[in-house]
């Protein structure tokens, strides 16, 4: 699921760097990568892989 969201907002910050679209300062094409890349990180340590079941089937 965070891949999906690195993704698309990968694909928005590259429309907001290639369109030349002024935005404020919290919103520039930079900052959009970098949420891109933290979600992509958290998505390769792991975290947002889905629920694992435990325990399942012992007894």
């Amino acid at each position: 699921m965070l891949a999906i969201i690195s993704a698309v907002l990968f694909f928005i910050a590259f429309l907001i760097n290639a369109a030349e679209i002024s935005t404020n300062d919290a919103f520039s094409s930079v900052n959009v990568m970098l949420l891109g890349l933290t979600a992509l990180a958290l998505h390769l340590a792991g975290i947002g892989s889905g629920w694992s079941v435990r325990g399942r089937g012992r007894r």
